[in-house]
């Protein structure tokens, strides 16, 4: 075999064995696979690069994920279905987070839905939300004020965004803030997929003291369309004991507190 085809051949192999471990670990790293080929950063950069190209994988800082599908915005009730048992708990966990006389932000989702159902015998509690249906689930809490901002209907969600609604959420200040997502990752942080959820998130996120996101651990290292913001705007997460231990110590790295369930 001539020295061009040799090296075509060892190209493949180290592509074939880049995919194994995307597939297996959700992310790879250049340094790391660098050194496990014995090839320079360089060469680890170009067959991402060729990778990226057919879709197979999504480079990052210094790295790479597994693509997800990332523009799919699936209806409330598939998502509901969805590690229902881990959502539950994690509405309880968050409900216990959050004090008599609390402002609090609920956005739209089926992790945030079960914050609301572990919330109604609180004796005094604002909640500002975007969802039509937690603000429904809301409705008999004698106890609770429900402010809800106008704006145009996200039927998948049903979920009021749009300027109307960036508009009235900027007239708020709340004490905590529990954040729905469809993608976390340590690294690039938190996203979903509607780009104007995105931007009224992100501003809930400004009017908010403290910021947590509620999510089953099935949603790390995954990337949603949108965007929503770094993790370093995050107080803390709140997701099952199935997280990935790489995204736990990561997180806890740069200050974001990790709370199980």
């Amino acid at each position: 075999m001539s020295t061009e085809n040799n090296e075509k051949e060892l190209t493949i192999q180290r592509r074939a064995k880049i995919l194994e471990m995307l597939e297996r670990d959700g992310q790879v790293q250049v340094l790391t696979l660098s050194k496990m080929f014995n090839v320079s950063p360089v060469t680890i950069r170009n067959d991402f690069a060729q990778l990226e190209q057919k879709n197979m994988l999504i480079r990052t800082r210094g790295g790479a994920i597994r693509p997800q599908r990332v523009g799919i915005d699936f209806k409330l009730n598939e998502k509901a279905k969805k590690n229902f048992k881990q959502k539950q708990a994690i509405g309880r966990q968050a409900a216990e987070l959050i004090q008599n006389g609390d402002t609090i932000i609920l956005d739209s989702g089926t992790t945030t839905m079960e914050i609301a159902k572990s919330i109604c015998d609180f004796q005094e509690l604002t909640v500002i939300t975007n969802a039509l249906n937690i603000a429904q689930q809301l409705a008999d809490c004698k106890n609770i004020r429900v402010i809800v901002p106008g704006g145009i209907l996200r039927k998948n969600a049903l979920s009021l965004v749009g300027p109307m609604a960036e508009s009235a959420i900027r007239n708020y200040y709340c004490d905590k803030f529990f954040l729905g997502v469809d993608g976390i990752d340590s690294q690039y942080g938190v996203s979903t997929p509607n780009a104007e959820e995105a931007y009224l998130n992100r501003i809930m996120i400004d009017i908010a003291r403290e910021v947590y996101v509620v999510t089953d651990s099935s949603k790390f290292k995954k990337r949603s369309f949108a965007f929503i913001a770094p993790m370093d705007k995050i107080h803390a997460v709140i997701t099952d004991k199935n997280i990935p231990p790489d995204e736990k110590e990561n997180l806890e790295k740069i200050g974001v507190q990790v709370i199980l369930v």
